[in-house]
């Protein structure tokens, strides 16, 4: 959103009339004779009452609502005093009386308004003078008071806070025309502020309001910048430098070195002119002695220029979590109704927020990642993420990536290790389209297995050759199933492979046949619903994929998505969505309302009792064992690998804090490149040489161990003895019976009978039984399973099956059914 800056100013209007500058003058004149007077009602007006220039300049506005100033918001890591980045449209830290050194607020009268502490809000000497420089030619000159020059700098930051690019123009306009109007309001206005405030209190809101150059404002982040001090330790040559700048500052600024007319070749020429002349006016109203007068102007001008905080890109390792921290305040209505108000009230409303960053662990974290996959690494385009979350609170404790932060398209564009996109976080607060979590999601089928009564230790089948429908009760469009083509995921290796198994053996090894055998018995909506319980959703925003193989983690999510999931597991089934701010503070010190937690209920503490106990099998004796720190802290957490190892996971969390790791192809992120196997590359770190797919491991462990050694962690509650039983009917095995050419109803009864529990109708097309009887079942008649399998029913249309070696496309190819 453009600002206009305070340093533009409005084209003098040309040709002047005679008539202007007279009234210009009268009007002058008069003001000057009431504030000479004292302004005093009885006796300023006595006599004067019947002129009518005295009449108009009594009916202007007198009051002047100073406001708050633009300050700049800063944004501090977990302990409250590190600063991790500032925001501002204006540079300014408005400071107290006792907070500026009494040598720039002699230099301030000195050189601005001699007679500041002697006149009642104009100083008719000095508006005179400046007439006569009016009449001379040059432009027209108001003789400015401090006060007045305070007034014109409150109505121009008025102007600049209007979030209406067309009226923030025209209140700038007017409060900034070299017309006798706005001079003549402006000295009202004077009039009206000396009557409320004292000669102090105006004289520490021009310093702290008045432009030193750029977006510096007010003379505490003046001093920071040009010398690096605060205004407090302001020596008098460097109060009287400062001074300078306020006079014209844009010319008198001395920030650029390499400036030929005002540069460091020539001493800061112009600066020094305007400095040693704010001098002498100090030695002539015997502000300072002769010899401190002589020291001074002796001293050179050597700035020490300290660029102030601007942006998360200053905030080192935490730069992303500082992006996160500024996209979760501008979405928050606390800030304004609009996003321009949320936008402008973040930059110019001067609030200290107080983050959950914890320092340490975003060290050990970025060094445990930086150490495998760098962000300099040339070889290969790999991206890795890391983010905790606290459980029972949702405070974000950490979120690092490998890719170092900008916003700056140029560097971007010439850098392949810079990047503004979050990859720990939804595209909507920063970040990208998210990842495929792979095998970390089938937690959420497990969830629902316990959910619906099953067991950690009940038998299922899991046939290799899939099902061939599912339970899809949201699909109203075709009556409650999933009727896509038949859904068969290859394991891992071979050895896997098993015609049943039980929930605790599928997710201790990760064995997708198992998942797909526990979630053919529950229902694909169910489980989504599950999922969407603990927090989890797309990162772009859009519904979730929903077919079979979500059950298998296809769908995009952030990387601190799962991690708040996982920290709701962890916190026996209750997920706190992600916080990362724990209090502000407005520019008054006054507590502003901050974005909470929603804490809720995703399954019983039985089911998660359970989650937990199967989960942490995972990383003692499963797929997560190489995460696992061993490190006396119990510990849950699933690993995840999608097609082609193009993404890996580990998620795991203690009691205490969850933590998600990501290693993947950053290609794959936007579907534009080349996905990388990462089990095709090796990279090596600081316990040696690794498989990139095996990083996760290595990075995971380190973190994990930080976590654990700060926050600690009680050990996992064990789920009730029922949630262990072994089901009766994982000890059966049985036959399939023939059930075709019965009815849907007989063959229900028939397999109802035998033990087994009836699936859903897949509709097939056949003419060897009437319309509406059963033609086959899946598994087949007389094969042996389970005794309490789901068996779909393969009913008949009526129709004859499509011949397809009859059907041709264009090109002569058979048509793939």
């Amino acid at each position: 959103m453009a600002l206009p800056t305070a340093s533009r100013r409005s084209a003098r209007p040309l040709g002047m009339s005679l008539r202007a500058i007279v009234g210009f003058i009268g009007m002058s004149v008069v003001a000057g004779v009431l504030i000479t007077v004292g302004v005093t009602p009885a006796l300023a007006l006595t006599g004067l009452a019947t002129s009518n220039t005295i009449g108009m300049f009594q009916n202007l506005p007198g009051y002047l609502d100073v406001g708050q100033l633009m300050q700049r918001t800063n944004i501090y890591a977990g302990d409250g005093t590190t600063l991790l980045a500032s925001v501002y449209d204006q540079n300014r830290v408005e400071v107290g009386w006792d907070d500026i050194a009494q040598t720039a607020k002699d230099a301030a009268v000195a050189g601005e308004d001699p007679r500041f502490y002697e006149h009642g809000g104009i100083d008719l000497q000095g508006t005179l003078r400046a007439l006569a420089v009016t009449l001379s030619g040059d432009d027209l000159q108001g003789g400015s008071s401090i006060t007045q020059q305070y007034v014109k700098n409150v109505l121009v930051q008025k102007a600049e806070s209007i979030t209406d690019e067309a009226e923030r123009d025209e209140a700038y306009k007017e409060a900034t025309d070299p017309t006798p109007e706005r001079k003549l309001k402006e000295m009202r206005l004077a009039i009206g502020l000396e009557k409320e405030s004292s000669k102090d209190d105006i004289l520490l809101g021009y310093l702290n309001i008045a432009l030193f150059g750029g977006t510096v404002y007010g003379i505490e982040a003046a001093a920071n910048y040009y010398y690096g001090i605060p205004a407090s330790a302001l020596s008098t040559s460097q109060a009287a430098a400062l001074i300078a700048i306020v006079n014209n500052p844009e010319k008198f600024r001395f920030d650029n070195p390499g400036d030929e007319v005002n540069g460091a070749a020539n001493g800061y020429a112009e600066t020094k002119e305007r400095r040693d002349y704010i001098l002498g006016e100090e030695l002539k109203y015997a502000k300072i002695t002769q010899e401190q007068h002589d020291a001074a102007v002796a001293e050179p001008i050597t700035p020490n220029i300290t660029q102030p905080s601007t942006g998360c890109a200053t905030a080192g390792n935490a730069a992303y979590f500082c992006d996160y921290v500024l996209n979760v305040l501008r979405n928050d209505e606390v800030f304004g109704a609009t996003d321009d108000e949320r936008y402008q009230r973040i930059r110019q409303g001067g609030f200290d927020v107080v983050t959950t960053l914890d320092l340490d662990l975003q060290s050990t974290s970025q060094e445990a990642l930086s150490a495998y996959v760098p962000a300099t690494d040339t070889r290969f385009d790999v991206g890795a993420t890391a983010a905790s979350v606290q459980a029972g609170t949702g405070r974000v404790l950490s979120m690092v990536q490998n890719t170092r932060y900008s916003q700056d398209p140029e560097v971007i564009a010439t850098s392949p290790d810079y990047s503004a996109i979050n990859l720990n976080v939804d595209a909507s607060m920063g970040g990208g389209s998210g990842v495929q979590t792979g095998s970390t999601f089938k937690v959420f089928t497990l969830a629902e297995w316990l959910r619906t009564g099953h067991t950690v230790n009940e038998s299922f089948a899991s046939p290799t050759s899939g099902f061939p429908s599912y339970s899809q009760k949201c699909n109203v469009s075709n009556d409650g199933y999933y009727a896509g083509s038949r859904f068969a995921p290859r394991n891992d290796v071979a050895s896997e492979n098993s015609e049943s198994m039980t929930a605790l053996a599928a997710t201790t090894n990760s064995i997708n046949t198992g998942f797909m055998g526990m979630a053919h018995e529950l229902d694909l909506c169910d489980i989504r619903t599950t999922a969407e319980s603990f927090g989890v959703h797309r990162a772009d925003g859009t519904e979730p994929r929903n077919g079979p193989a979500f059950v298998l983690g296809t769908n995009e999510i952030a990387p601190l998505t799962m991690a708040v999931a996982y920290a709701g597991i962890a916190n026996d089934g209750t997920t706190c969505s992600a916080v990362v701010i724990d209090r502000i503070t407005d520019s008054s010190g006054a507590a502003v309302a901050v974005p909470s937690a929603n804490c809720s209920s995703s399954v019983s503490a039985d089911v998660a009792h359970g989650m937990q106990y199967a989960m942490q099998r995972v990383m003692t004796a499963g797929t997560g064992r190489q995460s696992d720190p061993d490190d006396g802290i119990e510990h849950i957490g699933k690993t995840g690998t999608t097609d082609d190892a193009a993404d890996v996971w580990t998620a795991g969390a203690s009691r205490a804090v969850s933590l998600a790791v990501w290693v993947g192809s950053i290609n794959s992120l936007d579907g534009t490149g080349t996905k990388v196997s990462l089990r095709q590359l090796r990279i090596t770190g600081d316990e040696g040489t690794v498989r990139a797919s095996d990083a996760r491991h290595v990075i995971f462990r380190p973190i994990m161990a930080a976590i654990d050694a700060k926050y600690g962690g009680d050990d996992f509650i064990d789920p009730p003895a029922s949630m262990l039983a072994s089901s009766s009917r994982s000890a059966t095995v049985t036959t399939v019976p023939d059930v075709s050419g019965q009815t849907v109803e007989a063959a229900t009864a028939t397999l109802t009978a035998a033990g087994f529990s009836v699936g859903l109708n897949e509709r097939v097309a056949s003419t060897a039984v009437p319309a509406g009887s059963v033609v086959s079942t899946t598994p087949s008649a007389d094969e042996e399973v389970l005794r309490g399998t789901v068996i779909p029913l393969q009913v008949s249309t009526g129709e004859a099956p499509l011949n397809t070696s009859d059907i041709s496309d264009l090109n002569g190819d058979l048509l793939d059914q």
